[in-house]
């Protein structure tokens, strides 16, 4: 009886290859594994038995042999086989409706799921390809009945709800690509396999211990503001006994909602893990993860660390294990083998990512960022300033987040410093039902919190400004643009005490100015900081004063977080909110600052109240309803075609859900301190781009305009890999160490605006 094989090994004989049959059933297996949780584990289990039937194949067998030199006398057979086809067709055919479903998993397994009909690519052309499954072909694999759906797929069909079997599609793609991945390394890369986690059982009961004694240390004070912290931290743990769902946790800014959201999933988690327990349920593994989401890449490492600082009692130095980033910061000297294989798949305990990378994950295509959403499926989702979703991103985001509560066994918290503006009221359709808030008595704890008041100064020129600025000992300017701040740091002039923060410095640069900040501000020397707005949502910072240019109220009270963070002032401290004199160059915040205009203009006495506040997210979220879904994405998935019955356009949706618009920019690799000049060195030597390269570039590259990168090539930028990225050949000229990459356009173009990331 001849042989079947999935993969070749290098340098050996064929017996010692990845048998297919093998293959076949023990990627099923792993992905029914990751499908049982929500249900779908037989359906997962079919996509991965069938996924890869075209390597029955006689042209696949021979392309084997033939790559690997046994059989060097076989022509005519082309450089890549069709695997993926005959089993979509196989599937579609077997289960004359259902099938499609798995034949869009089958079909996608290497290039990404496709859209249902387009030019070029797409399942209906797959479908019509003349590739059928091989007589080689084992009946037993073939032979399997139709499984049952869960029952909220069964519902999702009832209504008609094309988003949400779209969705589950996307899951068990997931849960396939997954598997496939798994199972190929564990035969062809063994060594790699045997470093991924393995995560032990009371692993969450841990963590709270060590979070426990970790708080237990520090310093407690009569203070307000301290004793409003740790009654946080205990209404967090109270409302952790919770069953599982939707939640909000509206806790301004220093009131201690970073750790209080960490305490509530640990103990949500260990609850939850003992209920099912009890119940010894063994189609749910309960509780395996902790998702933290933040909305800016400047901070996500400081909530990393943070976290790593809680829990790093726990024995064996298991902190950096526990805790992994995944966003495109990440200094690689804290990488280990461990963290990058989880950021792969998300499968260690505590995640920290950004809201780019979780929701772009959530409508993508692509294996590499599929691979992942499986492991969402129980857990729990912090979701740190949730009000800071797009407007014309809102309704497919919050559709996803229903899906992963309501259908895939997640918990999700809603962070706020402001007050929830994603519920569901009567003029917001669109929005959370069912949202249970942590603090008793949200209104209350901001006026025990209240630690600075708003003023606004109306128009002020930039000459004013510097004035303003050096009035003060210790202050903080946050302005909307990259151009403002290097105007006014340049009136201001060069000084110790004097700070330069924006996106024209390389996050390594911008990592050591924080640190020498802090380090002033403790010693209470002068520090004077000029800012766009990434200074803002949970960087440590506590000003007596800050000046912010207008923006969204929401940003605004962001701003107003790093001035008296602490309460250590004996009275309140002070935040100026003005209108710049470069209206015209931040069109990009045209719609929020209107809106906060309006509310400056009728809250003159407190814009920062919660009632403000809700008539501010009434004028910019909650009446814009035109704007919900510019994309169209939620409509992007649709029932009963003529030829095909789910016309889902997976490809174009991944493309077109883009939190951050690029706008064209080009990176810059800046040679700032001696580890960037020689990465500098290595990247005009080597012949491409590696993983190792390319995660440690991100600490040290700046985006420019593409016209101008364009403009600057050969006279001060030598482009690289087919002009992929530019390395800054002549810093000293154009990167100061003041105010960054700067080519001296005077109308401003070619400098990035600060936006959330």
């Amino acid at each position: 009886m001849a042989e079947y094989y999935a993969h070749s090994l290098p340098d050996q004989p064929p017996p010692k290859w990845h048998k297919l049959e093998d293959h076949l059933k023990s990627t099923a297996e792993k992905a029914r594994q990751f499908a049982e949780p929500f249900g779908a584990g037989d359906w997962a289990y079919l996509a991965g038995l069938w996924h890869d039937l075209g390597k029955y194949s006689d042209e696949f067998q021979a392309y084997l042999l033939r790559e690997n030199g046994f059989e060097a006398h076989i022509e005519n057979i082309p450089g890549r086989i069709d695997h993926s086809t005959a089993g979509a067709k196989y599937a579609a055919g077997k289960f004359e409706i259902l099938g499609h479903l798995l034949a869009y998993q089958i079909a996608g397994h290497h290039s990404g799921l496709l859209n249902g009909r387009s030019d070029g690519a797409c399942m209906d052309n797959r479908l019509r390809k003349e590739i059928a499954v091989s007589p080689n072909t084992p009946s037993t694999l073939l032979d399997k009945p139709i499984p049952d759906l869960p029952d909220f797929i069964k519902n999702a069909f009832t209504k008609r709800d094309g988003f949400s079997i779209a969705f589950f599609t996307r899951i068990l793609f997931s849960c396939l690509v997954d598997a496939d991945f798994l199972n190929t390394e564990e035969i062809l890369s063994p060594q790699i396999s045997a470093q991924r986690p393995t995560n032990l059982a009371d692993i969450f009961i841990r963590m709270e211990k060590a979070l426990e004694d970790y708080v237990s240390k520090f310093t407690i004070t009569d203070a307000p503001v301290n004793q409003d912290r740790t009654n946080v931290r205990n209404m967090c743990l109270k409302k952790a006994a919770l069953p599982k769902g939707f939640f909000s946790l509206t806790v301004p800014t220093g009131g201690g909602k970073t750790l209080s959201s960490l305490a509530f999933a640990l103990r949500h988690a260990n609850i939850c893990n003992e209920q099912k327990n009890k119940e010894k349920s063994h189609t749910s593994p309960g509780v395996r993860r902790i998702v933290y989401v933040i909305p800016f890449t400047s901070i996500i490492e400081q909530n990393a660390e943070e976290f790593r600082k809680a829990i790093a009692s726990i024995e064996g130095g298991a902190a950096n294990q526990l805790v992994i980033e995944h966003h495109s910061n990440f200094d690689p000297d804290k990488e280990t083998p461990y963290s990058r294989l989880a950021c792969e798949n998300w499968d260690a305990p505590l995640i920290v990512t950004t809201s780019v990378q979780f929701y772009e994950s959530l409508f993508a295509n692509r294996t590499s960022n599929c691979r992942k959403l499986h492991n969402l499926s129980n857990a729990i989702i912090i979701i740190d300033e949730a009000q800071t979703i797009p407007v014309d991103y809102l309704e497919p985001c919050l559709r996803a987040l229903k899906e992963l509560v309501l259908n895939y066994g997640a918990t999700v918290v809603l962070c706020t410093a402001t007050q929830p503006a994603v519920h569901l009221r009567p003029d917001f359709r669109i929005g959370i039902d069912h949202v249970r808030e942590i603090i008793d008595d949200p209104p209350a704890l901001y006026r025990r919190l209240k630690r600075v008041e708003v003023n606004h100064l109306g128009t002020v020129s930039d000459t004013e400004l510097v004035k303003m600025l050096r009035a003060h000992e210790q202050a903080l300017f946050i302005v909307n643009t990259v151009r403002h701040a290097q105007t006014l740091s340049r009136l201001l002039g060069e000084d110790p005490s004097h700070f330069h923060l924006t996106a024209a410095k390389c996050p390594a640069h911008r990592s050591v100015e924080l640190k020498a900040i802090r380090e002033r501000l403790d010693q209470g020397k002068p520090c004077r900081v000029i800012s766009t707005q990434l200074v803002e949502a949970g960087v440590d910072v506590d000003f007596p004063v800050v000046y912010r240019s207008m923006a969204g109220i929401d940003s605004i009270a962001q701003a107003a977080g790093r001035c008296n963070r602490h309460g250590r002032m004996s009275s309140l401290g002070k935040v100026y909110v003005f209108q710049s004199e470069h209206g015209s160059s931040e069109r990009f915040f045209a719609d929020t600052t209107k809106c906060a205009g309006e509310i400056f203009a009728v809250y003159d006495n407190d814009p920062m109240s919660l009632e403000a506040i809700n008539h501010y997210f009434k004028l910019y979220y909650w009446d814009q309803d035109s704007r919900w879904d510019t994309k169209h994405i939620c409509d992007s998935f649709k029932l009963d075609d003529r030829d095909l019955p789910f016309l889902f356009d997976f490809s174009r949706v991944a493309g077109d859900f883009k939190l951050i618009q690029q706008m064209g920019r080009r990176p810059v690799v800046v040679p700032w301190g001696e580890e960037g000049r020689l990465l500098c060195e290595k990247l005009k030597v080597i012949p491409s781009l590696n993983r190792e390269v390319c995660r440690y570039l991100q600490r040290y590259t700046v985006q420019a305009q593409k016209r101008i990168w364009l403009g600057h090539l050969d006279r001060g930028i030598k482009s690289l890999f087919g002009g992929s990225l530019g390395v800054l050949t002549c810093p000293e000229i154009y990167y100061s160490q003041n105010y960054g990459l700067s080519f001296e356009e005077p109308s401003g173009e070619g400098f990035i605006v600060e936006r959330r990331k």
